[in-house]
């Protein structure tokens, strides 16, 4: 059986919502039931489990200091720029500016201009997978899509592209 907390209102609909230390909200109209809340709950219980989950898995994972970002952007300074220069001649393609950032849900982007942007959070993964990153934004400067002829491009230059993309997706 799932705890929650019942926030009553004058809404319309009910909702759901997982905190991030993995608490369950559910927020009501004034009119519903309790039987019609537990319902709710139980009808979303599989939903409410991943959350939880997901919410017990951030918890654990370790938090940054100041000082280990500042030397991740310093080290990510540094070193990806020559990883773009290396793969940029190998691809036979121009780039623009070379931005270091932290973006939470991105790892790299690539501005229709041509302009790169990478996470520092990369120095923290396998050479490999910052290798990948590159060459993905890189390949955007020939297709700016994800289209057969854009994988193509990358899979040319990193046969291996998706066992490195898995590393992304799956840091330990």
């Amino acid at each position: 059986m799932i705890e929650y907390t019942i926030i009553r209102s004058r809404r319309k609909t009910m909702c759901l919502q997982v905190k991030a230390d993995g608490q369950v909200v559910v927020r009501a109209p004034l009119r519903m039931t309790k039987q019609q809340i537990q319902e709710f709950v139980q009808k979303h219980e599989s939903w409410i489990l991943k959350k939880q989950d997901l919410a017990w898995k951030n918890s654990r994972r370790p938090v940054i200091t100041d000082q280990e970002r500042r030397e991740g952007m310093e080290a990510a300074r540094r070193y990806i720029p020559q990883r773009v220069a290396y793969f940029a001649q190998r691809m036979d393609v121009t780039y623009g500016r070379i931005t270091i950032r932290e973006q939470k849900t991105r790892w790299g982007s690539c501005s229709s201009k041509g302009n790169l942007n990478f996470n520092w959070k990369l120095m923290r993964m396998p050479p490999e997978a910052l290798d990948y990153v590159v060459v993905h934004e890189l390949a955007h400067r020939k297709e700016m899509n994800h289209s057969e002829r854009f994988w193509a491009i990358v899979e040319k230059e990193l046969p291996d592209y998706r066992e490195r993309r898995k590393m992304l997706r799956n840091p330990s």
